[in-house]
């Protein structure tokens, strides 16, 4: 078992290693096995294919930043902060995140969506009991999340020196304008579909006083008002 362990993890600190050094160019399986030295039937035993190494190292490395970030208590601060660590992040791991962002294979989401989503998802959640988002929880999240990933693949993309960091501040706050109430808007100003966010996240926080059923129907006829793109006339 102890074998088994290290060689995957010499397998991730080799493909890392490979990775970073790369340039963006492709890293071979071959070379990978003999960094670390076992076989190519090692390295398809712990990650499946070649495509499972990358995701799983470069995963790991924003996992490692995403560690390092708190939560404030203000979830729109949280957000502004969250993009701007993921920006940071694939400017400072061009390689891995072209690798990751870059050459997603069609009808496979790369390996950091989830748990990406899953964290702007809960940071949203707890906009959304305070009234502030406008669209439901998880189109705002792949919203964000998609405008997050395009900035950051758009900056990688320019020499050093011609970088504009300021489009991805200009970037985050139309993203975040389109998904939230911001500004000098208060929540008394929201339409019936960002009063149905609100409600919703009221209730998956507490649902006391509902059987198992009411709360599953009134989540139903939330989620369908919170999907309106328009008010009711």
């Amino acid at each position: 078992m102890k074998d088994e362990a290290t060689a995957r993890d010499r397998l991730l600190l080799a493909a890392a290693e490979l990775l970073d050094g790369s340039g963006g160019r492709d890293v071979s399986t071959r070379a990978v096995c003999e960094r670390a030295g076992v076989t190519a039937p090692t390295l398809y035993h712990h990650f499946g294919s070649k495509q499972g190494l990358v995701d799983a190292v470069v995963s790991y490395g924003l996992t490692q930043y995403a560690a390092g970030a708190g939560e404030s208590g203000d979830p729109v601060a949280d957000l502004r902060a969250g993009w701007d660590a993921h920006v940071r992040y694939g400017l400072d791991h061009p390689s891995f995140y072209v690798l990751l962002h870059g050459r997603i294979r069609p009808g496979v989401p790369c390996g950091v969506t989830g748990p990406a989503l899953a964290t702007l998802s809960r940071l949203l959640e707890a906009a959304a009991a305070r009234g502030l988002v406008r669209v439901p929880v998880a189109d705002a999240a792949a919203q964000i999340l998609a405008a997050n990933v395009g900035v950051t693949l758009s900056l990688i993309g320019r020499p050093a020196g011609e970088r504009d960091l300021g489009l991805s501040v200009r970037a985050r706050e139309a993203a975040l304008q389109g998904v939230l109430i911001t500004g000098d808007a208060v929540p008394a100003d929201v339409s019936r579909a960002g009063a149905a966010v609100t409600l919703r996240a009221a209730l998956a926080a507490d649902r006391t006083g509902l059987t198992a059923g009411e709360a599953a129907l009134l989540g139903e006829l939330l989620d369908r008002l919170a999907a309106e793109t328009e008010p009711a006339r």
